[in-house]
């Protein structure tokens, strides 16, 4: 009976969303139904809340995968790209002012 009305709550209200103090008011209306019995509704509000929070985490840590190849497949450049880059523009255009004036400096010799 405790497993059926677990996953009642589950698919009823969805893991996610569940706060504790919701859970606790659903499984408290339990107890006082006479369905479950006090130390029945305490496990089931801890293994709720714990499936919860472990849904949660799954959905984050998905979400934030999801989200980074998303952004890998966009044509932006990143801040620290774009440093890197303008760096080595600048070494660059150094190097090809020390060209320019050295070949100057050689023709008129």
């Amino acid at each position: 009976m405790l497993e059926f009305i677990k996953k009642g709550l589950l698919a009823g209200i969805g893991a996610v969303v569940l706060t504790k103090e919701k859970v606790e008011e659903a499984t408290r209306r339990l107890v006082e139904e006479g369905k479950i019995s006090t130390e029945e509704s305490e496990k089931l509000t801890e293994e709720l809340i714990k499936t919860g929070e472990k849904q949660w985490e799954e959905i984050n840590s998905k979400t934030s995968d999801t989200m980074k190849k998303w952004v890998e497949n966009l044509e932006f450049v990143r801040k620290k790209e774009l440093s890197e880059l303008q760096e080595r523009i600048e070494i660059l255009e150094r190097r090809l002012a020390a060209l320019e004036s050295r070949d100057k400096e050689a023709g008129t010799s």
